[in-house]
């Protein structure tokens, strides 16, 4: 079997959640896990209090190519 598909079948077999609960409560009870420098970051976490954009976002994807069909024309029948 390779990596590949251990990797597949751990995930479909929903291991990866299961381990960093295990690993967050281990650390939790032997006292490791100190939660009061914290932050957190990412699209998917909503700024408190209206929050500020620091920079505007630029697009990832490249621009789609410019028509060379000219202005007004249309497709012949």
């Amino acid at each position: 079997m390779t990596a590949w598909r251990r990797l597949r079948d751990w995930t479909e077999a929903g291991v990866w959640p299961r381990l960093h609960v295990a690993l967050l409560s281990g650390l939790r009870r032997a006292g490791l896990l100190d939660l009061d420098d914290c932050s957190m970051d990412g699209p998917y976490v909503r700024p408190l209090k209206g929050g500020i954009m620091s920079a505007p976002h630029l697009p990832t994807t490249p621009a789609p190519d410019r028509s060379t069909t000219p202005l007004g024309a249309r497709p012949r029948d």
